[in-house]
């Protein structure tokens, strides 16, 4: 018989220690409210998304970690794309976007950053239970009541004012509410390690660029870390992992061999950890937001992360979540108008990136890419949008819609080969049973 569980407490209640939690727990903790997070693994823990955008950096200096994440992180320049059909690399500096104050990001072992956010928010005040796993929830009138359990069985039943749901790609609350929604624009799915001795840039300013190469079934990212491993990984339509009929580790180093610009950087590299794969890579939330919870980061949408927009908008949701619940905690009456704001600044993000996003293998974005022009600043601000600075007043909208007229002009002028594209895309976004194979085996 299962024993009754103890209860708790707290004006809030995070689910899930990752960026998006923790930035929220931190934001609410040093406002002085008592915050809980329960977090089902422990810090560190390995995860990918190691490469941020420098609309980062701000975020990190609020919470008082810049200094930290600095210290494990390799600074980050720039961005390079490689296309085959191209023949060549074209490399994009965030100092020519359309700000110049914040011309670098960093690029981090994620179980480095996140253990820095984590512990953050404790030394700020939230209580953090690692091992802690949510089971079940209740919203109530006047809040929630979540029932978790640690590692050694105990059930601790939580009651909060609020809820924040940070569980990720787990999207606990959403799963439960059934408001989880398959992207029907986009679908796709990735195979990741990580590598020693590979291929780096000799020029310092160059050495932590993220590396994109387009190959036939889909992209791969080529991210440097400071301590010499390279985070490796191929995003692909999910009829290419779903045919695999070899152990995932071979498949997967038969797929870096179809990318020989890749497969150079990787000739002399060694894999130091497991293979791992994780399908259903696209979906939103109906909502991200309900009477007494917010979902923050992947817990309310996932897109593809060619762009590296994963961790910067879990941050920025989690602390505009935080912001929010701190309002309502002052002055109910404007929980409406909070919750409001909150869902706007959630589903912004995500479009902004989203149309670029579901049109990056299509032949004519590419031909823009790997021959850029600052006609009308769309140069400019096509690099703004990739260093994430969408949420300012940085006039960059009029040059990103120019872009895409001139995307669209680039289409209608190949009329076969753009229809080619498409009815490829149609195919390749099909869903499949998804494949969420965590070795190779």
């Amino acid at each position: 018989m299962r024993p009754s569980p103890s209860e708790h407490s707290a004006d809030v209640l995070v689910i899930g220690g990752g960026p998006a939690g923790a930035a929220a727990a931190a934001v609410l903790a040093e406002r002085g409210r008592t915050v809980t997070v329960l977090e089902k693994s422990r810090h560190p823990r390995f995860h990918i998304g190691e490469s941020l955008l420098p609309a980062n950096l701000p975020i990190f200096e609020r919470l008082g970690i810049a200094e930290q994440v600095r210290a494990v992180g390799l600074p980050k320049w720039g961005v390079e794309f490689h296309s085959p059909s191209h023949g060549h690399a074209q490399s994009f500096r965030f100092a020519d976007s359309w700000r110049k104050d914040q011309p670098h990001s960093y690029e981090v072992r994620r179980s480095e950053l996140d253990e820095i956010l984590i512990r953050r928010a404790a030394q700020l005040g939230a209580q953090v239970l690692e091992g802690c796993r949510a089971r079940e929830v209740e919203l109530l009138p006047d809040g929630v009541r979540v029932e978790a359990e640690r590692e050694n069985g105990e059930r601790i039943d939580y009651r909060a004012r609020y809820l924040i749901d940070a569980s990720g790609r787990d999207t606990f609350l959403a799963s439960r509410l059934g408001t989880k929604r398959r992207n029907r624009r986009h679908n796709s799915c990735a195979i990741y390690a990580h590598f020693a001795g590979a291929w780096r840039h000799e020029d310092p300013l160059r050495a932590g660029d993220i590396s994109i190469f387009w190959f036939e079934h889909g992209w791969f990212w080529y991210i440097p870390l400071a301590d010499g491993v390279t985070s490796v990984g191929a995003v692909v339509w999910p009829y290419y992992l779903k045919r695999r009929s070899r152990p995932l580790p071979e498949y997967f180093l038969e797929t870096i061999a179809l990318c020989p610009p890749l497969a150079k950087r990787l000739e002399h590299a060694q894999l130091v950890t497991g293979v791992e794969a994780t399908g259903n890579y696209a979906y939103r939330c109906a909502r991200a937001a309900g009477r007494r919870f917010l979902l923050t980061g992947d817990a309310y949408t996932f897109i593809d992360p060619v762009f590296s927009s994963g961790v910067y908008f879990a941050m920025m949701t989690g602390c505009a979540a935080a912001e929010t619940l701190d309002e309502c905690l002052r002055a109910g009456k404007r929980r409406a108008r909070g919750f409001r704001r909150f869902e706007r600044i959630s589903r912004h993000g995500p479009k902004s990136f989203s149309w670029f996003i579901y049109r990056m293998t299509h032949p004519a974005m590419r031909d823009l890419f790997m021959a850029p022009r600052n006609v009308l600043r769309m140069k400019e601000a096509l690099l703004s949008l990739l260093a994430g600075d969408i949420y300012g007043t940085t006039p960059i909208w009029p040059s990103l819609r120019a872009f895409r007229l001139v995307y669209y002009i680039n289409m209608l002028a190949q009329p076969r080969r753009s229809l080619q594209a498409l009815r490829a895309r149609v195919r390749n976004i099909r869903p499949v049973e998804p494949e969420r194979a965590a070795t190779g085996g």
